[in-house]
């Protein structure tokens, strides 16, 4: 990204729980039934019910998975005054699915220089490499009807809505650019929503289908990155900035006006690990 995008050197630019089904009708293979057969025996596909008898019933499933988890995202929505459209049914499923298959995301690599306690608060200084970003901007009333709504935007993306047309896979973690006033007392209405590009995909990023969403080339950055747990609105960004700049000012670390929110876990989960960047200025 050029010194005047929306990335990591800091200067301003624009550019689950799912249940299981049950189905009367669906017999399931199991381990005894394998057992069972021997290896000049074959499977006779018409003992298990008809073939579009069971797509039927996997394309039910399906559905309802797809709703269920909708359903679930929709009322952690509502809890924060956000609205979770219904063509999110499909990303969420694909995202969710994916987290389940994959437990270990990939994640943004970093060379760590140095891991420091200042007065009992741990924190680490990293070193980013150039790298392909998508990025979209979002300017709500809140921070995190923002972070939300870009989210979804880049959700998209991710779940075909790009020139490849499929799924481009998950990193972590999904980070927020924010501004805040001279006071470090409010955060500006604008806020990027970040992803980064897998491995695999950034020697040439799929274009998205949003133009909305743009794709930013960040340069190398050096972050400085504390932990936090808990949810993540403009007071406790705040609270997070104030107590971390209590730490670095006294060592005359130079940081630029913007800042990075790095989500690790799903926006609607429970338990949430986050950390804030200060980016060191050059």
């Amino acid at each position: 990204m050029d010194r005047e995008s929306c990335g990591m050197n800091g200067r301003g630019g624009h550019n689950s729980v799912s249940e299981s089904v049950s189905l009367p009708s669906l017999r399931i293979i199991t381990l005894v039934d394998l057992e069972s057969f021997t290896e000049d025996e074959d499977l006779d596909p018409d003992s298990f019910g008809d073939n579009a008898d069971l797509d039927g019933q996997n394309e039910v499933m399906e559905q309802e998975d797809q709703d269920r988890l909708l359903n679930f995202w929709q009322d952690v929505g509502r809890g924060h005054a956000i609205d979770i459209p219904q063509d999110m049914a499909q990303p969420i499923q694909q995202l969710t699915t994916d987290m389940e298959n994959t437990p270990v995301r990939e994640k943004v690599p970093f060379t760590l220089v140095t891991h420091e306690k200042c007065d009992n608060v741990p924190y680490e200084k990293r070193v980013y490499q150039r790298a392909f970003w998508a990025c979209v901007t979002m300017q709500n009333d809140t921070y995190e009807q923002s972070i939300c709504a870009g989210f979804m935007k880049l959700m998209r993306y991710i779940c075909q809505h790009n020139t490849l047309g499929s799924y481009l896979g998950m990193t972590v973690p999904i980070v927020t650019v924010v501004r805040t006033d001279e006071t470090r007392t409010a955060l500006s209405r604008a806020v990027t929503v970040a992803y980064h590009l897998p491995c695999h995909h950034q020697h040439q990023p799929p274009i998205p289908a949003d133009p909305d969403i743009t794709i930013e080339t960040w340069p190398v950055t050096v972050a400085y990155a504390r932990s936090f747990s808990g949810p993540t609105s403009e007071s406790s960004i705040l609270r997070e900035i104030n107590a971390f700049s209590e730490v670095l000012d006294p060592l005359e670390v130079s940081v630029s006006d913007s800042f990075i929110v790095a989500g690790y876990t799903s926006l609607a989960a429970t338990h949430r690990h986050n950390e804030v960047w200060f980016l060191e200025r050059l």
